[in-house]
């Protein structure tokens, strides 16, 4: 990238398109350095991430955004199943010519981020998990309160409080009208949101006994795998409950576990600078053995 291009801000930065095995996938891209991927929320579009967020790690690192196939302004057909969005990350990075990347999957993108580092264990230099679950069962379930409030045709502030921050918190409500504000700013060339009846298909066809079904063993994979893994999660993580992580912290044995207090969802969103900082120091400082 130009110099000029690494100045520009997430909030300014052009959406690019890439034609990859048959479809188009719309990306986004600022800053310079080792590649960092990052991948969706539920109902996630490009403009759902907090500009403040994205543009603390291009300081040192390229970071891309992505809209999943058939979402937002990508072509081809929709899908929330985990290996269909690990596979939108492996076409990305090959179009681009990315053969290493750190990458981070955020809530349903957390997910495709672990399926991608397992599918491609040796070109994932780190990841990095924030507000997800680990794969298989889990023994903390999320709460009503979630899907009542996500499958809103519609989500204002108060929804996005109840959904990424802490309600009881007033910090964490402040916060929350702030990132709320930092994504809205960006004018034109925004990402359609995903219409009802598409996200409740998606969410019909992966509809399984566990949130991140695991035929294929990724529990284990992961557990002894050499990839550095960051899992960020707030204390009161309405969808994916922070606990079931502690029983895989000394089972994983490459896992880093981060709880904040009194925040939600959206840790990322909250203190998006603390959380950049966090994850750029890890990306630094905790090289897969040699």
């Amino acid at each position: 990238m130009t110099a000029l291009a690494d100045k520009i801000s997430a909030r300014a930065t052009p959406t690019r398109f890439v034609a990859t095995n048959g479809r188009t996938l719309a990306y986004r891209e600022i800053g310079s350095g080792p590649p960092l991927i990052l991948c969706l929320r539920f109902r996630g579009v490009l403009d759902s991430w907090d500009p403040a967020f994205l543009d603390h790690p291009a300081r040192s690192f390229r970071v891309i955004t992505f809209d999943y196939s058939g979402l937002g302004q990508s072509g081809g057909d929709a899908s929330y199943r985990a290996e269909a969005m690990a596979r939108d990350v492996i076409d990305l990075a090959d179009a681009l010519a990315v053969d290493t990347f750190a990458l981070a999957g955020w809530s349903i993108g957390g997910l495709a981020a672990q399926a991608a580092t397992c599918m491609v264990p040796d070109r994932v230099s780190h990841l990095v998990l924030i507000g997800t679950t680990p794969p298989g069962p889990v023994e903390h379930p999320s709460e009503p309160i979630f899907l009542e409030t996500a499958l809103k045709p519609v989500n204002d502030l108060a929804d996005e409080t109840i959904l990424f921050f802490e309600p009881a918190s007033a910090a964490s409500r402040a916060a929350a009208e702030a990132s709320h504000q930092r994504i809205a700013a960006r004018r034109g060339d925004r990402s359609p949101e995903i219409p009802p009846e598409t996200y409740i298909r998606l969410l019909k066809d992966r509809a399984a006994p566990d949130t991140f079904p695991d035929p294929g063993g990724y529990r284990d994979f992961l557990a002894r795998g050499t990839v550095p893994i960051l899992v960020i999660s707030g204390d009161h993580e309405i969808v994916f409950p922070a606990p079931n992580w502690f029983a895989l912290s000394r089972a994983w044995k490459s896992l880093h576990l981060v709880v904040l207090p009194q925040m939600g969802h959206g840790p990322q969103h909250e203190v998006p600078e603390l959380a950049a900082e966090w994850i750029a120091s890890f990306i630094r400082h905790r090289a897969k053995p040699r």
